[in-house]
């Protein structure tokens, strides 16, 4: 080995003969590195005190005294030091580089003293704070590095000097209290800082490893409020944290608070988190926030989004069931009727309109009613095109749903004809591929489906791939469908709702072909049926087989998913349920319920 590396260092100095005065510096530092990076420090040492002599800048210096504190040349080390600082008075982070030597020889009382120096000799000159500031953090000083940026602050009374970096400092020190009172302090100054401050906030409460930092925050919040009550800042940080927690009720309440003391807000405040609370199925508080606006008379400014908004909570609570009881159905559609009396029918009531043909068509079955309300829309003469074109799907799987499969098939057509090329018309293409296989013309709609599993609407993809991969692996041995039919006749049946009928198509499978590969999504859709029929004990033994006998087959996330929710919302087996959701993410981290999953779980472990 001593061989070897007498060999090189010969290479190297035959290298700087002959050589110009910079490749020959060139050459010594990459020799000197070397050294350094395999643990050579001695030699290192050598070349880099000759590197310093002759350029005596801030790497040469960094990188000996590296090799000092190496070898345990502490002596030295401080010298270097002493030295550079006698030259470069202004460089405050030499105090700490005074101090990590005491530090690495177990002089703590000599590296305070240091530390303590450089602090004293912060001035309203901010040139040398930032190198001061990361050399303590490098030195693992963060209480020394927030001092640093405080005492900054001081000299030049700037309140708000340095605030993302003494952020940064208390973050990794784990000190949310010190933390959050930045936060405040700096809307106490700058209000206007309050979106730069919720951001940085956002980002803080994303990273830390635990709890604590909300907790921390929001027991600043609730602390600042009481003791100003008037603040509205603090109030809007309070609503804004409520909702990165995803606790809509304390939300709303601290939207009330806001609008009953600013009353020239108008209730704008509550319609937004109502707004975001629907949009995240906190439906109870979202029809709690628009009951409050709509209690403030029709002279509100929010009185009509309100009336509205309050319609689409309960549409939204009838469809997330499976079964609703018809004198429910019945209230719901008086108070449409009542809403349109009121409201009009009109382009700011479209949603409600075609939330009212939904109830009417597939909830009420009267298909009359509903049609007629999807043809008013189309009737309006200023549609836009998109909601023309959306209003025609809809109306076709209103007519198919009544068993008007031509008429149904006609107004697909025209809206991929109107949508060649967007998602609109790729929906519309596999619809269209659907009722080619409620006809049994298999062949042709598994010709459209491999077309539209690379469509750019990951939905559209998803479902086209699902019902391809269902038709071509349930052809039968001698290439016919048989048992297919059956099913897809099921299937048509179950969507027009009519289940016993349904029911008994599926059963015919599973007697005739005890091991079918269908017989996977015959479990599933009997448990579809059992849950539109309430019969929920039933629908969850279901599913539950389709788990225990088929976890490599496709439907197998679904079924999870769809067991998990069933016992969340209906039988009240928050410990069920929690196990579907933490068993899909285990074992199937790439299914497309993963999201929903981890919402929900991370749900129920926090109650």
């Amino acid at each position: 080995m001593e061989k070897i590396r007498t060999i090189l260092i010969a290479c190297f100095l035959a290298s700087f003969i002959g050589a110009t005065p910079v490749v020959a510096q060139q050459n010594l530092e990459q020799t000197a590195a070397y050294y350094f990076d395999h643990g050579e420090y001695a030699q290192a040492a050598q070349l880099y005190e000759g590197l310093y002599k002759r350029t005596t800048n801030k790497y040469y210096y960094q990188r000996l005294l590296a090799t000092y504190l190496e070898l345990g040349e502490y002596r030295d080390a401080v010298k270097l030091v002493e030295r550079r600082r006698k030259n470069n008075s202004k460089d405050l982070y030499l105090y700490v580089d005074e101090g990590s030597v005491y530090l690495h020889q177990k002089d703590e009382k000599k590296a305070q003293k240091c530390f303590n120096k450089a602090i004293d000799a912060i001035t309203a000159d901010l040139q040398p704070v930032p190198d001061l500031a990361m050399a303590f953090i490098n030195a693992g000083q963060l209480n020394f590095a927030a001092r640093t940026y405080l005492t900054a602050r001081e000299k030049t009374k700037n309140r708000t000097l340095y605030f993302n970096e003494l952020i940064a400092v208390y973050q990794q020190m784990c000190d949310y209290g010190a933390m959050t009172s930045e936060y405040f302090d700096l809307l106490d100054n700058q209000p206007r800082m309050l979106n730069s401050v919720q951001v940085s906030m956002q980002k803080a409460l994303q990273e830390a490893p635990d709890n604590k930092l909300a907790d921390g925050v929001r027991n600043a919040l609730v602390s600042r409020v009481r003791e100003h009550p008037d603040n509205k800042t603090y109030l809007e940080m309070m609503i804004w944290f409520a909702l990165q927690q995803k606790d809509f009720r304390f939300a709303l309440e601290q939207a009330e608070a806001v609008d009953a003391r600013f009353p020239d807000k108008g209730g704008q405040e509550v319609l937004r988190v109502a707004k975001i609370a629907q949009n995240n199925d906190a439906l109870d508080v979202a029809s709690d926030g628009y009951r409050i606006l709509l209690a403030k008379g029709k002279d509100n400014p929010h009185y009509f989004e309100s009336r509205i908004g309050e319609l689409e909570v309960e549409f939204a609570r009838i469809n997330k069931n499976y079964h609703i009881e018809e004198s429910a159905l019945q209230q719901l559609a008086q108070k449409y009727i009542n809403a349109f009396d009121e409201l009009g029918k009109n382009e700011r009531t479209l949603t409600l309109m075609r939330n009212y043909a939904n109830l009417m068509g597939y909830h009420s079955s009267n298909i009359q009613a509903a049609a007629d309300i999807l043809d008013d829309i189309l009737e309006m003469p200023r549609l836009k095109p998109q909601i023309r074109n959306e209003v025609k799907l809809e109306l076709g799987d209103l007519l198919l749903f009544a068993g008007e499969v031509w008429d149904a098939s006609l107004l697909y057509m025209q809206v991929e004809k109107e949508n060649k090329n967007d998602v609109l018309g790729a929906m519309a293409k596999y619809k269209n591929a659907k009722l080619s296989y409620y006809n049994h013309d298999f062949e042709w709609a598994n010709s459209q489906l491999k077309v539209l599993r690379s469509s750019t609407s990951k939905l559209v993809a998803n479902d086209a791939m699902e019902l391809s991969l269902l038709i071509s692996d349930n052809m039968e041995d001698d290439s016919t469908y048989g048992m297919l039919e059956i099913f897809a006749d099921a299937d048509l049946l179950l969507y027009r709702n009519m289940l016993d009928s349904a029911w008994e198509n599926y059963t015919n499978i599973e007697i005739h072909n005890l091991s079918h590969p269908l017989l996977d999504e015959v479990l599933m859709r009997k448990a579809q049926i059992r849950m539109k029929q309430a019969r929920y004990t039933e629908a969850d033994s279901l599913l539950q087989k389709v788990v225990d006998f088929y976890p490599y087959d496709i439907t197998a996330d679904d079924a999870l998913i769809m067991m998990g929710e069933l016992n969340e919302e209906k039988l009240n087996n928050t410990a069920k349920a929690i196990d579907c959701y933490e068993k899909l993410l285990l074992d199937y981290p790439n299914s497309l319920y993963t999201d929903r999953a981890r919402k929900r779980y991370n749900a129920l472990k926090t109650k």
